[in-house]
């Protein structure tokens, strides 16, 4: 039998919770101009070749707008995630495993849209 006090102390703040919430945040502030673009730039070249589209990603801005989508997209979905996981997976050991699998594949899908785009823009896809 312990009072409310005495199960809170040592459960306080752990300092992280204002960067992760200000990072979601940004990152969803980030999304709204850069998904409208993105939308809009898809339907403008709908029914364009291959080439084309080539050509429109190899133009510097559509290839750095389209990096900055990837970037703010997956870590956006890895902090939405991360939280999910943490606030539902009670057992410490699959929070761990869940957590770093969540980060490692967000950072591995965000890499291969980066070098997509980039293979694109430069030429080096075919």
């Amino acid at each position: 039998m312990r009072s409310p006090i005495g199960r809170a102390i040592g459960l306080g703040s752990a300092k992280e919770g204002v960067q992760h919430w200000w990072a979601q945040r940004l990152t969803a502030i980030a999304l709204v101009p850069l998904c409208l673009w993105f939308v809009a730039s898809i339907i403008a070249i709908v029914g364009a070749d291959l080439e084309t589209v080539q050509n429109w990603i190899g133009q510097p801005l559509p290839a750095i707008l389209l990096v900055l989508l990837l970037v703010a997209t997956f870590y956006h979905l890895s902090l939405g995630l991360v939280v999910v996981v943490e606030d539902y997976v009670h057992t410490e050991l699959a929070k761990l495993g869940l957590v770093i699998a969540v980060r490692l594949l967000s950072f591995g899908f965000a890499v291969a849209g980066i070098f997509a785009v980039l293979s694109i823009a430069l030429g080096s896809a075919s």
